[in-house]
């Protein structure tokens, strides 16, 4: 979906971490997965990061093309399919039945539990 030339940037999923190859912090952004930003300090790798982003949209924007939206802004069912090898849903089932849980439930406490 895309956003007009007023997007607001910092709507965007960022993260900086810390990066052992580069002896520096490095920002990313989900939603715009080909960009990165190195710099010294966390808050100057962040800055780096939502500054360039800010010209990209603003680059898209003038040539009319898509500019992502925000994870933040999307709409989420709760629901989503996904498929895995009859060993391993037996395996699942089986497990969910041993806590007495539908398959549902259980995968949904493994997945909160990971994250």
């Amino acid at each position: 979906m895309a956003q007009t030339q007023t997007a607001d940037v910092s709507r965007y999923t960022y993260r900086v971490t810390w990066s052992i190859e580069d002896g520096e912090f490095v920002a990313t952004c989900a939603e715009f997965p080909s960009l990165s930003w190195l710099a010294d300090s966390q808050a100057a790798a962040l800055q780096g990061l939502v500054d360039l982003i800010a010209d990209t949209v603003a680059d898209l924007t003038a040539e009319g093309a898509a500019v992502p939206e925000p994870l933040s802004e999307r709409s989420y069912s709760g629901k989503f399919n996904l498929r895995v090898g009859e060993s391993l849903h037996r395996r699942l089932a089986i497990q969910a039945a041993e806590e007495h849980l539908s398959l549902n439930q259980y995968v949904v406490r493994r997945l909160s539990e990971a994250s």
